[in-house]
């Protein structure tokens, strides 16, 4: 069976909820299911398995960085609005990563994280689906991890962007709904097996 890291980007206090600096409205609908996701991965992880790890992204900028010439100020490393949401706080030792920019393999560890653990498959959710969770995706396959993205994990400004993050992350990946993982993982099925956009792949 494959290794899974579970990358859950940006569900931090800056993102999520009505005072949120730079307020992903989608993210609150996404909530709940990572809470279902969390649940059950770490019940999973209390039984000695170790083939599904959390890990957990969390966006922190440096006063002046440059990512502000393009949007408003937020998520400065050590404030509140930093941190993540109280619904879905990292536990024990689940790893935390900090990012600076929208992919969270940009100058980062994750990739040699990752291979510390021998996880092979990168499962994106978090927000916004059209920039930061796809930019993740894209490069978790330029490093040739197999990618999966959860439909109903992911969020953004706005319906129509979330939609269309999905039409690019299914030529890639494999878009499933948590359900669908679960139900896969749970008959010893790869969840990864058919991703990608069949239109793109050569028989």
């Amino acid at each position: 069976m494959p290794r899974h890291g579970i990358v859950v980007i940006d569900m931090l206090n800056d993102f999520i909820g009505e005072t949120a600096a730079l307020r992903c409205p989608g993210g609150d609908d996404i909530i709940a299911p990572l809470q279902k996701l969390f649940a059950w991965v770490r019940e999973r992880n209390a039984r000695g398995l170790d083939d599904i790890q959390l890990i957990h992204i969390q966006e922190a900028h440096r006063k002046n960085d440059a990512d502000f010439r393009v949007r408003p100020v937020h998520a400065i490393a050590g404030t509140w609005g930093s941190d993540f949401i109280p619904e879905l706080y990292p536990e024990g030792e689940e790893y935390r990563i900090p990012k600076r920019r929208h992919s969270a393999f940009q100058h980062t560890d994750l990739d040699l994280y990752l291979k510390e653990e021998s996880l092979d498959t990168v499962v994106v959710t978090g927000v916004w689906t059209n920039v930061c969770v796809r930019s993740t995706a894209a490069d978790a396959l330029a490093n040739a991890y197999k990618v999966i993205t959860l439909s109903d994990c992911v969020a953004s400004k706005t319906e129509e962007m979330h939609q269309h993050g999905l039409v690019d992350l299914s030529i890639f990946t494999k878009v499933m709904s948590l359900d669908e993982y679960i139900a896969a993982w749970e008959k010893g099925e790869d969840p990864w097996l058919g991703g990608g956009d069949a239109e793109n792949k050569v028989e």
